[in-house]
Formats: C-alpha cells, sequence, structure tokens
C-alpha cells in the first residue's frame, strides 16, 4: 500500500534555525578567518586547494544522485591530478569513461560558475539558478519515471527550465513523497529568493542560512531532474560568499544527510546545521594544515630581506597585543581543561572505592618545567591523524592515572598543543600510558580524532560544553581499552 508524505509546505524561515547550536563551527572558523587574510589571492597553494575540493565535489554530487559509480582508487587519484580519462580501469566505473568524464567537467564547470559569480559580487537571481540546471545537465539527456503500469521508463530532460510535470519520487518501501506542485514552483523560488535576501541583510550566521536555503531548495523541487546537485551548489555559493569552503556530500555519508534533510521536514534543523558544520571543520582543519605561505627568491640578500620584514611585523604593537589574547585564551582553556579532568575524577571516586584501583590526576601547563613531556607520543598521534604539530609553541598536557595492581598502571594523557601551520589553533587529544615493571613502557592509541578549537576568540559556554563532551568521551573510550586489557 502506497504511503504519501507532504514535503512542500510554503516556504518560510522558522524560528526553530535561530535556535540550533553552531558552536562546534565557531570554535575553530576564527582562526581560519585571520589565516585567511594573510592569503594573497593567487596563492599556488591556496588555489590548488580550492581545485581539490571542486574536483571532490564534482565527482562525488554524481554518485550521491546516482548517475555513475566511481572507484576510491581511482577518485582520489582524480582528486589530486586532475580528471585524466587514461587513468580510468576497466572496473573503476559502470559507464563508458568518455561519458563520466563529461558528467565530471559539467560538474565542475558549475562549481566553477558558483566561484565566478562569488567573484563579480553577482546577487543569486533566479535566472543565474536556471543558468547552472543548464550547465550540470549539459550532457545529461534523460531522466527516469514510473508510467502508469509501475515501469520504469526514460524521460526527455529540461533543461534549464522548472518542472512541467509533478515530480515525487517513491522509495523502495512505496512511500511518495509529495513536492511542490509545478503550478507554484516559480512563486516558490521567487521567494525563497527574497527570504535568502532579508536573511543576508540581518547577517545572520552563514551555515544557518546555507542550511536553510538548501533544505527549502530540496522541498520545492523546482527541476525535473538534478534538485539535490543544484541545492548542494547553492548551499556551497553562500558559503563561499562567506569565505567558507563547497558543501560536498560524501558517498557514504548520503544517509546521514538523508536523514537531516528528513529530521528538517519535521522542524528539527538541528542535524542538518551540525552536518554542515562537520564538513565545514574539516576543510578548515586541512587548509589550516597547509603552508600557504609563499617564499619565492633567488638570492640570499631577498630572503634576509623577507626575514627582516616578518620579525619587524612580529615585534609590532598589534602583534604583541594579539599574542596576549592568545595566551589569555590558552590558560583559560587549561583552567577550563583542569575542572574537568577534576570533575572525571571525583565522578570515578563515587563508582571505584580507591582500594580497589588507585586514581590520580595531575596537569602541566606551558610555563612548567615539564611541560615537553610526551613529544615523541604527540608527534605519533599528530601523524595518525594527518596533521602538523609544532614542537616550539606552548603546549601542555594533563594525566589521569590508574594504578591496577604495585608496578602496573594506566596513564590516560590528555595533551593540549598546536594544531597545524597558523599559531592560534589548539588541537586536544589523548593517547593512553601502560606500565609495567616486567616490561617497557608501552603507548597505546585512542582512536578518535583531536578536537580543535581557535585561540583569536574567549571561551564561551558553548565552547566549555563541546570540550567538556570531548574529554568525557576520550575518559569513557580509555578505561574500555583498560578494562578489555585488565584480565
Amino acid at each position: 500500500m502506497e504511503t504519501k508524505i507532504t514535503i512542500w509546505k510554503p516556504i518560510s524561515f522558522g524560528e526553530q534555525w535561530l535556535q540550533v547550536n553552531t558552536s562546534k563551527f565557531d570554535d575553530i572558523v576564527p582562526s581560519w578567518y585571520a589565516k585567511r587574510k594573510e592569503i594573497k589571492d593567487d596563492n599556488k597553494d591556496f588555489e590548488d586547494f580550492l581545485n581539490r575540493l571542486k574536483r571532490h565535489h564534482a565527482i562525488e554530487t554524481g554518485i550521491v544522485e546516482k548517475l555513475y559509480d566511481l572507484s576510491d582508487g581511482i577518485t582520489q587519484t582524480f582528486i589530486k591530478e586532475g580528471f585524466i580519462e587514461s587513468f580510468i580501469g576497466h572496473e573503476d566505473t559502470n559507464i563508458p569513461a568518455k561519458l563520466l568524464m563529461s558528467y565530471l567537467k559539467d560538474h565542475f564547470d558549475a562549481m566553477d560558475f558558483v566561484f565566478d559569480l562569488v567573484k563579480k559580487n553577482r546577487p543569486l537571481s533566479k535566472s543565474f539558478i536556471l543558468e547552472l540546471h543548464q550547465l550540470i545537465t549539459m550532457h545529461q539527456d534523460y531522466t527516469f519515471g514510473i508510467d502508469s503500469l509501475g515501469n520504469y521508463v526514460k524521460i526527455p530532460l529540461l533543461k534549464g527550465k522548472f518542472k512541467e510535470f509533478e515530480n515525487n519520487p517513491k522509495r523502495d518501501d512505496g512511500t511518495i513523497y509529495e513536492y511542490c506542485p509545478p503550478i507554484h514552483t516559480e512563486s516558490e523560488v521567487d521567494n525563497l529568493l527574497k527570504i535568502f535576501n532579508e536573511l543576508e541583510n540581518k547577517k545572520i550566521h552563514p551555515l544557518i542560512i546555507s542550511s536553510w536555503f538548501h533544505h527549502a531548495f530540496t522541498q520545492i523541487h523546482p527541476f525535473q531532474d538534478g534538485n539535490g546537485r543544484i541545492a548542494r551548489l547553492l548551499a556551497s555559493l553562500i558559503l563561499i560568499k562567506n569565505n567558507l569552503f563547497p558543501f560536498t556530500v560524501k558517498r557514504d555519508e548520503k544517509a546521514e544527510y538523508i536523514r537531516a534533510l528528513e529530521n528538517a521536514d519535521n522542524n528539527e534543523p538541528q542535524n542538518l546545521v551540525a552536518y554542515f558544520s562537520l564538513i565545514q571543520r574539516q576543510n578548515i582543519e586541512t587548509i589550516l594544515n597547509l603552508q600557504t605561505t609563499e617564499v619565492k627568491s633567488s638570492s640570499l640578500q631577498e630572503i634576509a630581506s623577507i626575514f627582516n620584514e616578518k620579525i619587524s611585523i612580529v615585534q609590532t604593537k598589534q602583534k604583541k597585543q594579539r599574542q596576549q589574547i592568545l595566551n589569555e585564551n590558552l590558560d583559560e582553556l587549561f583552567k577550563l581543561t583542569y575542572e574537568i579532568v577534576g570533575k572525571v575524577q571525583k565522578e570515578l571516586f563515587k563508582i571505584i572505592p580507591k582500594e580497589k584501583a588507585l586514581i590520580n590526576a595531575i596537569g602541566v601547563n606551558p610555563k612548567e618545567d615539564n611541560y615537553y613531556w610526551f613529544t615523541k607520543q604527540i608527534i605519533d598521534y599528530a601523524n595518525q591523524h594527518n596533521y602538523y604539530f609544532n614542537k616550539y609553541l606552548p603546549r601542555g598536557w594533563f594525566k589521569i592515572s590508574f594504578t591496577i595492581t604495585k608496578g602496573k598502571r594506566y596513564d590516560l594523557v590528555i595533551t593540549i598543543h598546536h594544531f597545524g601551520y597558523h599559531d592560534s589553533v589548539i588541537a586536544v587529544g589523548s593517547f593512553l600510558q601502560f606500565t609495567d615493571e616486567n616490561s617497557d613502557e608501552q603507548t597505546i592509541p585512542i582512536d578518535i580524532k583531536p578536537y580543535t578549537l581557535s585561540l583569536e576568540n574567549e571561551i564561551t559556554n558553548e565552547t566549555r560544553f563541546n570540550v567538556e563532551e570531548y574529554l568525557k568521551d576520550i575518559t569513557k573510550i580509555g578505561m574500555t581499552i583498560i578494562v578489555n586489557e585488565i584480565v
């Protein structure tokens, strides 16, 4: 029996969108904005980074929409090297290589078109959306539908035009999702753009605008086919306008993405905004971990001149004031971590009697003599998670020790150190140390990514919550490892 679910409602911006939590994005983005000011628009490293993002988006958007399949191996090669047909092996894709290359080129050109609109400061308009659709469907002549007998049939695709007939898809379980009727499509797109401009004028958080616009666009579903691709491109446009990065849904994240959209259908947008936030965090962490300062010189004198100029900048009053802010915020982070570790220790004492397993906690800040302990372990941890650790910048650590028997101890080490090549980005990470009087000390990795945050801004209540949540997760995972090792 068929079930119909009406997705479309007249487009509006509800109060629930202003109540979402964007703090995990806000914790890291100030460092990216600070670094962006230092990067010239013609910086080759930055340009290469953006081109890799464009290629990744071009590949994944077609896979998510089931236009083609592409193996992981050739995906990584294409992202790194570019779209070169001769790289494609017989088992890499399920469609002819030439057609695949045409689709990829269309998707890449569409993303370039988005960047071009932002660069030229063109307004987002209905005509631009239609042009964008024409571009992504350049080499797609058909879509598929179901006839009155329930058979799948090829249907000629309308390119650069809004739908003329209903496009309500049927899921595998027989559920039909009803989108905006064709008669209301154009007026709803007009309303969408009107509300978008109002939100921009009110300076609503760009992550909220982008995710709201994406969701509203999918509810309208204005095209016969290609709505998901256009929705992600337009969401990307809004982010790029705010010096952020394209919105790319990876193939293995499709289910999470669909669930988040369906939650937003039910007036629960937090998961969708969190998903947008996660993608931006990943891109920000990547760019902050790239060296984007180009020093090109042909003589010792020129290098010495650049060195002298940079030293002068470092010694300016403005730089000193900024460094003071970074130091104060780092001190605040250490105080916060000390409080959380103490709280965790008290919670453990309520459950585990001291005579069964002595639990001790200590902390060392960057001003103490042994701040540099665990340097090798931090390097290994950074390598494990593919980022650069600057051992010459301030750092420190905390340790929760679990003494099991005499001479047998596990130390849960929480390290606070710098992440990447920008001086305001901090990573909070962890690993286990096992000490046994009968064997050498061992390091046991904890397979959880570091939590990164910016020191450009003060530690907010939301940041406090995020750090505490992360440290409790670390403790839980660390203790799980210990429990499984105790025999």
